[in-house]
């Protein structure tokens, strides 16, 4: 079996056993760690998880021809994957392959007005129903803010929203304008906690377009939150107090970052404040993982913290007047997506089939851990035009959260945890 000599390569940490399509048993150890026995029940792998190891893993996991033996769950197959990712990358074919992945990806992460809105239909335009599956009663796909590890998925989520608002310091009569809006639900948590607050939000997915509207109708404020189907890119005609976008980064690309910078300092009022929350990556950029980019988000890239400074620093007039780091609340916050997803397999499956569960599952898990490990985490960068646009230290934030955060009884974690 042609894989055995590309696990036999990198599994240097914990202990993997393959059970190929003849029937023959492949062991392969490192030092302590986590074991995993899967079954090839498919022949073809024996070859692609050799010369595409990340494809190959999760095709074969949706397809069946991947399977996790007694004993052993998704999640700790892929923890053995995960904890020798980086010396796969370096020590075998796939490191011959990387200069091709950097070039084909300069294309693939290139989103131009009207190809940026099919790569997001492709994801959030899924049926609603998958999404109350799994998701908070406000539908908040993105980080959650675990204050304390007691909290659920709706605690979290709601403070996410709390720690964003202290950051923006919105004022009733202000303006605020949020890109990529999702569902709607920081915009209507905005406008909730500001009677005269004026939301606009732009959104690529038309399903997203719908419900975010028809919620702004069921609320009542329809008059002041309006969320409109758009390119954030085409706004030219108003300026904001406040501009907010969270999970919308990771599908900008790296060519498009000074654009993006460019229309957050256009659009923004020379005393205004910007907070963007995004996925990012630890370590050096990369494309991002062949099965992401072609069962999942399309055309996505992962930024990193410095290729946003640059862009801001070189490309626009604005400062950067807060940066904080999100290391582990978004792999609490996979991990109770997951938790739901698989309390309502059958629900899916009806609603797809067991292939497109299997899919979700994997995303879910891997994305899961892959913060856990270090190689993902979230970043909120605070921008402003003056620097007397917040206050010299951070106690306004704490200040705010001491007023509006649910709190559980468990002493706090610390906001950087």
């Amino acid at each position: 079996m042609l894989a055995a000599l590309g696990f036999r390569q990198f599994i240097r940490e914990g202990h993997l056993t393959v059970i190929d399509a003849d029937g023959r048993r492949h062991e392969f150890e490192g030092s302590p760690g986590p074991h995993a026995t899967v079954r090839l029940t498919d022949r073809a792998l024996h070859h692609r998880l050799f010369f595409s190891p990340q494809m190959a893993i999760g095709e074969g996991y949706m397809n069946g021809g991947l399977v996790m033996e007694e004993g052993t769950d998704l999640a700790t197959f892929l923890e053995v994957c995960m904890l020798n990712l980086s010396r796969a990358e370096t020590e075998s074919i796939q490191g011959l392959l990387r200069g091709y992945r950097n070039l084909r990806a300069a294309f693939r992460h290139w989103n131009p007005v009207g190809a940026a809105q099919r790569k997001v239909s492709h994801h959030y335009d899924l049926r609603d129903e998958l999404f109350d599956l799994f998701l908070d009663s406000d539908r908040q796909y993105s980080c959650a803010y675990f204050v304390d590890p007691s909290d659920d998925l709706e605690t979290a989520q709601y403070n996410k929203k709390v720690h964003l608002a202290a950051k923006l310091r919105a004022k009733p009569g202000h303006k605020v304008l949020d890109i990529g809006s999702g569902w709607g639900g920081l915009g209507l948590f905005l406008a909730d906690r500001h009677s005269k607050l004026q939301v606009d939000g732009v959104t690529l997915s038309r399903e997203q377009h719908r419900v975010s509207n028809l919620r702004a109708e069921q609320a009542g404020v329809a008059d002041r939150v309006k969320f409109h189907l758009r390119d954030y890119r085409t706004l030219e005609d108003d300026t904001y107090d406040r501009i907010v976008s969270v999970g919308m980064l990771e599908h900008v690309g790296p060519r498009h970052y000074s654009e993006y910078y460019s229309k957050v300092a256009s659009l923004l009022k020379p005393d205004g404040v910007a907070v963007i929350h995004s996925i990012g990556v630890f370590r050096e950029p990369q494309p991002q993982n062949p099965w992401m980019e072609k069962y999942i988000f399309p055309g996505a890239y992962t930024p990193s913290l410095s290729q946003q400074t640059l862009s801001i620093e070189r490309h626009t007039d604005l400062l950067v007047t807060d940066i904080e780091i999100l290391r582990t609340h978004y792999a609490d916050t996979l991990l109770a997506w997951r938790r739901r997803c698989q309390a309502q397999r059958d629900r899916i499956v009806d609603m797809y089939d067991e292939r497109f569960y299997r899919m979700w599952e994997f995303y879910l898990t891997g994305c899961e851990l892959a913060f856990r490990h270090g190689y993902l985490m979230v970043f909120q960068i605070q921008l402003a035009k003056s620097m007397a646009a917040v206050p010299e230290t951070r106690d306004y934030i704490h200040a705010y959260e001491s007023r509006h955060l649910k709190r559980s009884d468990r002493r706090l974690r610390h906001a950087g945890d």
